[in-house]
């Protein structure tokens, strides 16, 4: 299991850093991963996002590439819907050819109504659509279909289905899944069994949501804001009028009463190792990704963070793994 950094690049107006800059602060950050030990990197996509959410996946694929030597890059995921799959395959050769080689190309249908009234996009063909661009990017990638082409072969493909419907499909088609649900496993295999996939070509990957910290209890407090922020952004595009000052209220009682708050596990090197353990145990996971940070976390509780994930939390994990 390889362990890594998700980003989706927020940047709130409430802590909010010049756009050059803040990217230039997160390319550095990626690159410290880097020599701390991450084995990968996974970007997310949305669009409209008054906080600065990352839309264009691939075009920072390609910049971490040029300013890395060994971390895979990844998308969890690129929105399939909105793209045709001949620019998605070129985007992703030219990426990997970037990278010598270290892309991991996540698609996923996406959830927001707003963004495909943006793109015209087909809500409802959503898992149709995202299906056939799947199909056609492995096939333009692997028998020549653009140029120049990828230095994988094959380059790594997901897809970011959750709930069993959508895990079926994954097996199906024969595509890693981007879901640490237990509850995915069993539709996921059968998926792979009806697509006529051996059950050792199951693959999984995902998020687990797990700050590390060295004071978790403190940290969490820190960390209330940031977490609302990030929770109502998500809760607006869903229809929840709740604001961020809402559920700062909710989230700092719910502190008080537990000394956590739901949403969010802080924990030290030795408790996050054991979580990632559980959260994995009895699947086949390639992938294992923590988020490099809450939306405007300070610097130094992400540091802090990414310090004890790569230098304390993955040799843990390591000694742990049957040889």
């Amino acid at each position: 299991m390889k362990l890594g950094l998700f980003l989706d690049m927020r940047n709130p107006a409430r802590w909010e850093r010049p756009g050059a800059e803040h990217y230039g602060v997160m390319l550095d950050r990626v690159t410290r991963a880097e020599e701390l030990g991450a084995n990968s990197v996974w970007l997310t996509e949305h669009h409209f996002f008054e906080d600065g959410y990352l839309p264009q996946p691939l075009t920072l694929a390609a910049a971490i590439a040029a300013r890395t030597e060994r971390v895979r890059i990844g998308t969890a995921v690129l929105l399939a819907p909105h793209r045709h799959p001949v620019h998605i395959a070129e985007e992703a050769a030219l990426v990997d050819l970037v990278s010598g080689g270290r892309l991991e190309l996540g698609l996923g249908a996406g959830w927001s109504r707003e963004e495909f009234d943006a793109f015209g996009s087909d809500f409802r063909a959503r898992y149709d659509v995202t299906d056939s661009v799947f199909t056609a990017v492995r096939n333009l990638l692997s028998q020549g279909g653009v140029t120049p082409g990828p230095v994988q072969d094959p380059v790594p493909m997901w897809l970011g289905y959750q709930g069993p419907r959508g895990a079926a499909r994954a097996g199906r088609l024969g595509a890693g899944l981007l879901s640490l649900d237990p509850a995915l496993s069993a539709p996921y295999l059968a998926g792979l069994e009806e697509g006529g996939h051996p059950a050792g070509a199951a693959r999984r990957g995902g998020v687990i949501d797990i700050i590390v910290a060295d004071d978790p209890e403190s940290t969490a407090r820190q960390l209330i804001p940031n977490l609302a922020h990030r929770q109502a952004t998500y809760l607006g595009r869903r229809g929840d009028t709740r604001t961020v000052a809402d559920l700062e209220i909710e989230l700092t009682a719910e502190f008080d009463r537990n000394r956590s708050v739901p949403g969010l596990t802080v924990a030290t090197a030795e408790a996050a190792a054991g979580e990632i353990r559980a959260r994995t145990r009895h699947m086949p996971v390639e992938h294992a990704y923590l988020w490099a940070g809450l939306p405007g976390m300070s610097d130094t509780l992400v540091d802090r963070h990414m310090e004890l994930l790569f230098t304390r939390v993955a040799p843990a994990l390591a000694e742990a793994a049957p040889c």
